[in-house]
């Protein structure tokens, strides 16, 4: 498995997006989220999410859930750090893997050596950065938003393993209609190595 960036908007597995986190974009998480809570979703039990507790971790919890969500597509290292987690968390409410991640050694330096080899510097845990970032995932037919900020997983829409990516464009194409001045989306793939 790979992780790569989605150039264009159209067509093919799990998307990570990098979102701005604008006035409108907080005005209209609040508003989903209130809106949200008296729709009572139906989440799967199967759907593997974690809050976000640490500062600036988003990027490590919306890879997280990607993996936790597609286990059965992936071949782990016997020593994952990532695998060990995941086992050890598997039967925890998402406030419990959030205090386990706060606690995790082997993750927090995997964190940090991933954060340091990227093109620019990595900003600190207590940094104030307005970048955010969520996962997009299929479980069960369902298209869900993974954002560890948020009190739960959201529900958009029925997907498939042929529709998935298409599905999520769609819901980014939403996000990002929000707030039209904003240039800063990224959208990170994860999908299978063409190797």
């Amino acid at each position: 498995m790979l992780l790569c960036e989605v150039n264009v908007l159209c067509h093919s597995s799990e998307t990570t997006l990098n979102k701005h986190i604008s006035v409108q974009y907080e005005a209209f998480k609040q508003e989903e989220e209130e809106k949200l809570k008296d729709q009572r979703q139906e989440i799967s039990p199967d759907v593997y999410f974690i809050k976000q507790t640490i500062g600036n971790a988003c990027g490590t919890i919306g890879l997280i859930h990607a993996v936790a969500n597609n286990q059965q597509h992936l071949e782990f290292d016997g020593d994952s750090a990532l695998k060990t987690f995941l086992d050890k968390t598997t039967k925890m409410t998402p406030k419990e893997r959030a205090a386990f991640l706060e606690k995790d050694e082997s993750i927090r330096v995997t964190h940090e050596s991933s954060a340091q080899e990227g093109q620019t510097e990595a900003p600190s845990l207590d940094d104030k950065v307005n970048l955010h970032f969520i996962a997009f995932v299929n479980v069960g037919g369902q298209l869900y938003e993974l954002d560890g900020r948020k009190p739960f997983p959201i529900i958009h829409s029925k997907t498939s393993e042929d529709t998935f990516l298409e599905d999520a464009v769609e819901v980014c194409k939403v996000f990002m209609a929000r707030d039209p001045q904003e240039v800063r989306f990224t959208i990170i793939a994860l999908s299978k190595d063409s190797d």
